[in-house]
């Protein structure tokens, strides 16, 4: 787990009394979003209401654990997380507090927020990544990878390569396919990908597409982001790695690519919920949508906001499934036990 940075003013403002008014000057907000663009975020939303943020960064997994070790006493109000299958786990965890926001449920496509059962929905999408092929242009035909069922195919042997499959971003996409073709067509499909791997499942996404350059292996999974990222970069060796690489959109004649979501809920036991209702409904505005596609990659959720973003301008537009991500997350824990049983590292 990443270190975590808890400003002095956070445990103060814990000391507040529920009814103070300064309570909705101040929102904690604990993130697993480590991007430098985000800052931009925040300091807007500061300027635009005079609440300071005070921010806790680690990763999914320590956010969660932090949560449920502090309990009742937590000074959380915010939690941002970067997977569908994690912020579903979190809402049956109860670490959530379910909200009625009209101006979310206007903004947020329903199939990228939480199921509402009654109070609102427990957390909302506010960017999506899509789940890509990269394949070694020298050695593959784009015609050969541009599903996913054809990870799977014996054409494909010895050229695969992943990141380790318990990952939430593996996770989620299995989830997703196998909310498709169901357990059995799914566990199938996931012992031929291992049968596939060019070398066992190790580092992230970024290290997938240079391994796919570098001849390592021909074909991966990653991230747009992370494509787009390299994209843009001023390093020439990743320019280098880039020309070398294609990058498909599986699934565009059929269901659509997989595509997962970065999300944020308001804290169970949150001590300033209208500044965390704020902060949330800020998120879905045209201004902070912009910062999520053209800052760090992502695609805005929202209708109408356009990206000036050079990379995904040049990825073009792509079909999206449109099964919800809250089914996906529920998928976890059965895609996990397929994992297990096909050696899937």
């Amino acid at each position: 787990m990443r270190p975590t940075r808890l400003l002095p003013a956070l445990l103060a403002a814990c000391l507040l009394p529920l009814g103070a008014a300064a309570q909705d000057k101040v929102l904690n907000l604990y993130s697993a979003r480590h991007y430098q663009t985000d800052e931009a975020l925040y300091k807007d939303f500061t300027a635009a209401t005079g609440i300071t943020i005070n921010r806790v960064d680690a990763d999914d997994a320590g956010i969660l654990e932090r949560l449920r070790t502090e309990g009742t006493a937590s000074p959380a109000d915010v939690i941002l997380l970067v997977d569908a299958a994690r912020l579903w786990r979190a809402e049956e965890a109860g670490l959530f507090r379910p909200l009625k926001s009209p101006v979310l449920d206007k903004a947020i496509p329903a199939r990228l927020r939480g199921v509402d059962k009654g109070e609102g929905p427990a957390w909302f999408g506010f960017s999506t990544r899509a789940r890509v092929i990269v394949y070694n242009k020298a050695s593959v035909q784009r015609a050969d990878v541009d599903t996913y069922a054809e990870l799977a195919d014996p054409k494909n042997k010895g050229k695969v390569c992943t990141r380790s499959g318990a990952h939430p971003y593996n996770l989620s996409l299995f989830g997703a396919v196998l909310e498709h073709l169901g357990p059995p067509a799914t566990e199938a499909w996931l012992k031929g990908v291992v049968d596939n791997m060019a070398r066992p499942p190790k580092g992230g996404d970024t290290d997938q597409i240079k391994a796919v350059a570098s001849g390592e292996c021909q074909v991966a999974l990653s991230n747009s982001y992370y494509v787009a990222r390299m994209m843009r970069s001023s390093n020439p060796a990743d320019r280098d790695v880039m020309d070398k690489v294609g990058v498909v959109f599986p699934d565009q004649a059929g269901k659509g690519t997989h595509v997962n979501i970065a999300g944020g809920a308001v804290a169970r036991n949150a001590p300033h919920p209208e500044a965390a209702r704020r902060f949330l409904e800020y998120l879905a505005s045209p201004s902070a949508q912009a910062y999520f596609a053209n800052g760090n990659n992502e695609y805005a959720v929202v209708d109408g906001v356009g990206a000036d973003n050079p990379a995904l301008k040049a990825l073009g537009p792509f079909k999206a499934e449109v099964i919800p991500v809250a089914t996906i997350g529920a998928n976890s824990a059965k895609v996990q036990q397929m994992l297990d049983r096909v050696g899937y590292k």
